[in-house]
């Protein structure tokens, strides 16, 4: 006999050193023995398109066939993918790991096995492993082929771009053409191909490893990214599309997702037949029924789709793989199937725990080698992808490998192209894991911390608990990021840094920096800091501040200027006199301010040195620019003094036009636009008292003999008469939009904007009742007290039950007389009520303010109280309670958002009209450092605080925010030694088990985020905006 011909296996055709594969059996176990019997031959199609011949005993269960295709490509993350395959039906299926190979692949011979990715984690950072990436990535490939991974031809053309630079490098014209011409990545690819070879020149140096990285990033935010449409139809017979994700179940029409049921909103699946069946938890919020059905084509297509529910909910929502349910004694009922294999945490408990070798492979259509970087020491984890991870709750692996025997088949495709050698993308130790999103599309800072803290805990061997990252939905703390996966990502933002990579200092700005992990440990500032010696006195830090202010400011003209002017462009929903209106007042100020913006950050390159035009002493002042573009500025006054009628014809045409203000609300919904339309229509009026307050600062700090003294004190003087003039303007004005912003959040009461209204104060109180105290939300104006309580709508409005005119009222402490702390009594003149506040300093807040309302009521005639008659919604009301009820709570695809009301509710905090006044002049921008409570590093992030809120960005440059935190209710300190916080200049928000650390640059810097978060962390109470003889009446 001859010898056995050696055929080169999958994982030596990929340049692997030869594995006995990858045990997951915990220590002094073995692995089961492999099924003896005789062996089937069955054909593995790989993602990249090869074909391998894989030996298998013929009783040997689904678990043996994966294992051997995963073990031979040595990968180790391999419970990502599945093993696809068509039925004796030509349905497509997978492979059930759990049974016989022989009994679902019929005829072996015959049929072509699949190897694919079954589950998509919600960020791509989850992946470990470069080849992990690297077989994603061939899998983003396939789907743009086939057509599943739907998008615009822009967000086509990126993907493309990173593709060809992970095959052929660095942008070459000639050889882009060729390869272009040679490989089809879509149908009709000729259309794209300047776009694809454009953005393909904006990622030289872009290594293999870093292509496919910012390939997944793009991808994944795309709606159909991962995503497997099942045709249904639902009760009315209406055609649809099931699918299911990381997140739960998904609803299409067409290629367009209508609705989602969370996992957390799911309490069981079934089906029956055809028909399959989703139990809903209740929910009083919702207006589903307890129970959905959606009609399938067959029993085979329904219980497929059931079967891939269930893994989807096990691997993503399990801490470990679920136990068999024990056989019953007589008879079974319903199905015994179940997920088999590791769990998603599982699995990044294994990558952590390091236990597999470092491995070479080779990629298809590439001449460049990448090296995995894979962990050395069980205590620390290596990744390609700096802070990019995610975290999870560890624990114990019970799996184990079988390593059948494997060869090549003769259909084995070789690749044409040559593969040269070089060097291997430099690899860098990754910090710890980072977080996982689960559910809606919904992030919050201060989920984000529970996950740290969670974590913390689920590391300790003694104390593993369950995760509770599951729900984002329903949180009381309110710090909302939505992060749309809609449409494609802003290729803006991909262009301005095509080139930052897992090797770059900072990670790519497409990723949110607040889902990373909050242990996170930065390298990169303090030796920063070292390199650059930036001057370190005051004037130089209040120019830095007119600098960051200012990109601020512009990023916020440019809301109108572009976004919203584009998106009116492409609807005719405007009258042409309103656009006019609107745009010829904006442009000139947003072309003023770019040079504004322009000039300043030169004067302060020169200042610190970048420029060798600096010479000491000439540059470093501030005062001369200033004035000389203050004194510009005012020739743009008649655009400012415009402003007044924009706020008010847009709200006329919004009342007579549907069509306006349906385009305004959804407008309002992107995510560029974080605040209320009409306060950025309001921003330059603001901007000003920035101005105002910056040269104040400015002038206080320098003494008369200083050069810059006497150009900083003429600034002053200019723009002091600017503010003068329309100050009164701005507070009509003001006031005028925060009218129209709670209409928004109250239902059942007409004409609350009329002539004459002002508001004074919004915030929870307790009102006592029949049922005892109750919480209820009270707003006050200067001729009436309405109170609610939050509705049963998705859009978080609130209900009205009451109101008091303030005509004749009066009111008193009770607290002995009911026996409530903080109470007071109003009695008006028909009704009187008991209500409690929740301190009593806000007590004293609300006394003082409903006296201050009761006196104007009583000098003025005021509006009469029949106008606020409670009437049943409006149905032209776009936020009535019959637009929400198509929109389940938790998974709101249309919310405005989150209002300052809503906020104060949950926070059980009050507002007055003058805090908002104060913070339209406290608003600041720039770098900080962020740590959470149990992490060790420190995160820099670009930072915005407005409307009594921090907006988290990756950088200035990015369009909108990527996370929030509302300050009401927080409280500002100093850390305490005990804290262990060994740096400068580091500041401390808590509310209740809420910790956050943010550090400044300077002393200045520390002082002024001290001021301007102080001013939202604590209310006003006596000092008015307002006098009381002059109501800012519009």
């Amino acid at each position: 006999m001859g010898e056995t011909e050696q055929r080169p296996t999958a994982g030596s055709r990929l340049g692997a050193q030869e594995n006995a594969g990858i045990s997951t059996l915990e220590h002094g176990q073995k692995p089961p023995m492999t099924p003896p019997g005789k062996l089937i031959s069955i054909k593995i199609q790989m993602l990249d398109d090869t074909q391998e011949i894989f030996d298998v005993p013929q009783r040997a269960p689904g678990k043996v066939l994966h294992d051997a295709v995963c073990n031979h490509l040595n990968l180790v993350e391999g419970d990502y993918f599945g093993l696809e395959f068509p039925d004796h039906k030509k349905m497509m299926v997978w492979l059930d790991l759990l049974k016989p190979v022989m009994k679902q692949i019929r005829r072996p011979k015959h049929v072509v096995v699949k190897f694919v990715v079954k589950f998509f984690p919600p960020d791509h950072a989850q992946l470990q492993e470069e080849l992990t990436r690297y077989l994603f990535a061939l899998q983003v490939k396939q789907d743009l082929a086939q057509g599943r991974l739907t998008c615009n031809d822009t967000s086509t053309a990126l993907l493309i771009s990173h593709i060809v630079q992970s095959e052929i490098g660095d942008f070459d014209e000639t050889i882009d053409r060729e390869h272009l011409a040679k490989n089809k990545y879509i149908p009709q690819q000729e259309a794209l191909e300047d776009k694809i070879m454009e953005f393909h020149r904006s990622h030289m140096g872009q290594t293999p490893a870093e292509s496919d990285f910012q390939l997944l990033e793009i991808a994944r935010r795309l709606e159909m990214y991962g995503i497997r449409l099942h045709p249904a139809k639902d009760r009315e017979g209406t055609k649809i599309n099931l699918a299911v994700a990381n997140t739960g179940i998904l609803v299409f029409q067409g290629h367009t997702k209508i609705n989602a049921f969370n996992w957390a909103k799911v309490r069981k699946l079934s089906f029956k037949r055809k028909r399959f069946l989703i139990k809903l938890r209740p929910d009083v919020n919702s207006s589903f029924q307890d129970t959905l059905e959606f009609l399938m084509a067959s029993r085979d297509f329904c219980k497929s789709f059931w079967k891939i529910c269930v893994e989807h909910h096990a691997f993503f929502r399990l801490f470990e793989e679920p136990k068999p349910k024990p056989k019953p004694v007589l008879f079974s009922r319903g199905s015994s199937f179940r997920f088999s294999g590791r769990t998603q945490k599982q699995v990044l408990d294994y990558v952590k725990e390091g236990g597999h070798k470092k491995v070479q492979f080779e990629r298809k259509h590439s001449k460049i080698h990448s090296i995995r970087s894979l962990t050395a020491q069980p205590s620390e984890q290596h990744t390609e992808v700096p802070k990019q991870s995610s975290s999870f709750a560890y624990g114990d692996d019970n799996d184990a490998a079988a390593v059948p025997s494997c060869r090549q088949g003769k259909e084995l495709k070789a690749s044409t192209e040559d593969t040269g050698q070089q060097k291997s993308p430099s690899l860098k130790k990754s910090p710890k894991e980072g977080r996982k999103v689960d559910g809606a599309v919904v992030s919050t800072v201060e989920e984000e911390e529970e996950a740290a803290k969670d974590r913390m805990q689920q590391n300790r061997p003694q104390s593993q608990q369950p995760s509770t990252a599951g729900s984002l939905t329903g949180s009381p703390h309110l710090s909302e990021l939505s992060i749309n996966s809609q449409g494609g990502p802003s290729v803006a933002n991909m262009s301005l840094s095509p080139n930052l990579s897992p090797d770059a200092k900072q990670s790519s700005p497409l990723v949110s920096p607040l889902l990373n992990d909050p242990s996170c440990v930065r390298t990169d500032d303090e030796e920063e800091v070292k390199r650059k010696r930036f001057p370190t006195e005051k004037a130089y830090f209040i120019a830095k501040e007119v600098a960051t202010t200012e990109r601020t400011y512009l990023k916020d003209l440019e809301v109108i200027t572009s976004w919203f002017q584009n998106a009116v462009s492409k609807e005719d929903c405007m009258p042409e006199t309103l656009k006019n209106l609107i745009f010829s007042n904006f442009e000139p100020l947003h072309k003023f301010h770019t040079g504004f913006l322009k000039e300043i950050e030169q004067r302060l390159a020169l200042w610190e040195g970048r420029s060798n035009a600096h010479i000491k002493g000439d540059y470093q002042r501030i005062g001369d620019v200033m004035l000389k573009n203050i004194q510009s500025m005012k020739q743009l006054t008649i655009h400012l003094w415009k402003h007044n009628e924009i706020l008010m014809e847009l709200e006329n045409g919004i009342k007579n036009s549907r069509k306006l203000e349906t385009f305004c609300r959804d407008f309002e919904l992107q995510k560029v636009c974080y605040l209320p339309l009409n306060t950025f229509l309001l921003r330059p009026l603001h901007r000003l008292m920035h101005y105002k307050q910056i040269m104040e600062r400015l002038c206080k700090h320098y003494p008369p003999s200083h050069i810059d003294f006497r150009d900083s004190r003429a600034a002053l003087a200019e723009i002091s008469e600017m503010v003068a003039q329309l100050h009164g303007n701005m507070i009509k004005m003001e006031n005028f939009q925060k009218l129209h912003e709670l209409k928004k959040d109250l239902i059942g009461i007409d004409n609350l904007v009329i002539p004459g209204r002002e508001f004074i104060r919004l915030g929870s109180l307790s009102k006592l009742s029949g049922k005892g105290l109750q919480q209820r939300m009270f707003f006050l104006f200067n001729d009436i007290l309405l109170y609610t309580s939050r509705g049963l709508t998705a859009s978080n409005q609130f209900k009205v039950h009451g109101h008091l005119p303030l005509y004749g009222m009066t009111i008193e402490e009770s607290e002995e007389e009911w026996g409530v702390p903080h109470c007071l009594t109003l009695r008006g003149q028909h009704q009187s009520i008991v209500v409690a506040a929740s301190t009593r300093a806000e007590m004293d807040k609300w006394t003082e303010d409903i006296q201050m309302a009761i006196d104007l009521a009583e000098k003025s005639s005021g509006p009469a109280p029949e106008l606020l008659a409670s009437s049943p919604p409006d149905n032209k009301d776009p936020l009535s309670v019959s637009d929400c009820t198509s929109v389940p709570a938790g998974l709101i695809s249309d919310q405005r958002p989150v209002s300052i009301s809503y906020v104060c509710w949950y926070r059980m905090q009050s507002l007055s009209f003058y805090d908002i006044l104060q913070s339209n002049e406290n608003q600041l921008s720039g770098n900080l450092l962020r740590k959470f409570k149990n992490s060790n590093g420190w995160q820099k992030l670009w930072v915005v605080f407005t409307n009594f809120c921090m907006f988290f960005y990756k950088s200035h440059q990015d369009n909108h925010p990527l996370a929030s935190l509302p300050l009401l209710g927080y409280s500002l300190t100093i850390p305490s030694e005990s804290e262990n916080i060994h740096k400068d200049y580091v500041f401390k928000l808590h509310f209740k088990s809420h910790v956050y650390y943010f550090r400044a640059e300077s002393e200045y810097t520390f002082e002024r985020w001290m001021e301007v978060i102080r001013s939202a962390t604590s209310s006003a109470s006596r000092t008015r905006a307002l006098s009381h003889k002059e109501p800012h009446a519009y």
